[in-house]
């Protein structure tokens, strides 16, 4: 073969060989080209799809900015709330009305009572002899009046009798007197006749004397005229003593109707005052049997005492009372927590209450029981809680700061919900309050 013929015959098979070469290399070159073509395409729908989560995510984002808007903009217009509040009730201190050692005790710490139920027991000995001896002078009191009672009707007709026989003496010594001036009037009268016929009789002795004289009458015609004039001169004495007679005893008739007169005055006017007295005197008594009725009824009512019950059911606590102690009137035994009727006292601020009135509804969450209660706004307080302070704020000393003050405001528990009754006073409470 000649050598042309040898490069002809290699020139085909080099440029065949070139061409397998650069196919190859063709072949080998398409990877290199295709990768690049993918992340572009990859990178594009991952960038989509970051801008369409971002876009939602800015939406979510707006409408919870919006909702939370919305939810803050509707609480604070519809409702107020505040975590300053608890549950309250009334807490009765139990004390002793009477001094005395404690023989009982009947309950313990956070035991439930009935209303009336007993707690504690006082030694009734010296109540008992306190009372035996109030019913005693009771006695004897009542007896003093029953004594006393009958003199007022005796004192009274004793009275009655004297002022009538004041009257009838008064009226005797009125008749007497008239009587004595009457046999005055007639002595008088009497002497008079007689001094007149002493006078005739003195003539005629006198004319019987000159005619025995002279021989005209005879002796015994004139001892007659002469024991005549002597018998009327007696007689004129006679009615003289008479008339003395008569004018002593006007004078004694009327002293004895001026003593009449004065004891019917005296009987008149002492009667009333000594029926008043005797009155007076029952009216002692009697004020006497009501004292000695009310000590009675002091000592049995301390006697009563001795037991100290409850007057109201609820739960004991804070005893301080044990078997043998000597307590005195008015001290603490033990508190009473009356857990039938609570209620809660919140303590908003008083820009909060402005909206605020009797008859709201509340939801109130109790964080002891994770539960929520209705009720409702039953009262607002007449004064900031400040101003009940031990020592309230005084804003003319000229260090005045404004402080945002709370009023206390009464919270109505709804009867019949679950769990009231494991509610206690003292338990912190959220309540929240429609006010619109």
């Amino acid at each position: 073969m000649s050598p042309m013929n040898s490069s002809s015959a290699t020139a085909p098979i080099a440029s065949q060989h070139f061409g397998r070469t650069s196919e190859a290399s063709s072949v080998a070159d398409a990877p290199s080209h295709a990768p690049d073509a993918a992340p572009d395409a990859g990178t594009a729908a991952s960038t989509a799809q970051t801008r369409s989560h971002r876009k939602l995510l800015i939406a979510g984002v707006a409408a919870a900015a919006v909702l939370a808007g919305v939810g803050y903009w509707y609480r604070g217009t519809f409702y107020e709330d505040t975590d300053d509040a608890q549950v309250d009730g009334y807490i009765s201190n139990i004390a002793p009305r009477i001094g005395g050692t404690v023989t009982a005790v009947r309950v313990d710490d956070n035991q439930a009572v009935a209303p009336g139920a007993l707690l504690v027991e006082l030694d009734p000995s010296d109540y008992r002899v306190a009372r035996d001896q109030a019913q005693a002078t009771l006695a004897q009191a009542e007896a003093q009046l029953r004594a006393e009672q009958p003199n007022v009707a005796i004192t009274q007709t004793s009275n009655d009798t004297l002022v009538s026989t004041s009257s009838s003496d008064v009226a005797s010594g009125r008749a007497g007197l008239a009587e004595a001036q009457r046999s005055l009037a007639q002595a008088v009268a009497q002497l008079a006749q007689a001094k007149a016929n002493d006078q005739l009789s003195q003539v005629d002795r006198e004319r019987a004397e000159n005619l025995y004289r002279t021989g005209a009458i005879a002796k015994s015609e004139y001892d007659a005229k002469e024991s005549a004039a002597a018998a009327s001169i007696a007689g004129v004495d006679a009615l003289r003593e008479s008339v003395e007679a008569a004018r002593r005893r006007i004078d004694d008739q009327g002293a004895k109707l001026h003593a009449a007169v004065s004891r019917e005055t005296e009987a008149k006017s002492n009667a009333p005052q000594t029926l008043e007295t005797k009155r007076a005197s029952v009216d002692l008594r009697q004020a006497s049997v009501d004292i000695a009725k009310s000590q009675l009824e002091q000592a049995e009512l301390n006697l009563t005492y001795t037991h100290i019950v409850t007057p109201v059911g609820g739960i004991v606590g804070k005893r301080s009372v044990n078997l043998g102690d000597r307590v005195n009137v008015g001290q603490e035994l033990l508190a009473l927590t009356q857990t039938d009727k609570l209620w809660v006292t919140a303590n908003f601020r008083e820009t909060q209450v402005r909206r605020m009135h009797e008859g709201q509804h509340v939801k109130v969450y109790v964080d002891a029981l994770d539960h929520d209660f209705e009720g409702e706004v039953e009262s607002l307080a007449a004064a900031t809680g400040s101003r009940y302070s031990v020592l309230p704020p005084e804003n003319a000393t000229g260090n005045y700061v404004k402080v945002v003050q709370r009023l206390p405001v009464r919270i109505h528990l709804l009867p019949g919900q679950p769990g009231l009754e494991r509610l206690r006073p003292g338990m912190s409470a959220e309540p929240e309050v429609r006010v619109k």
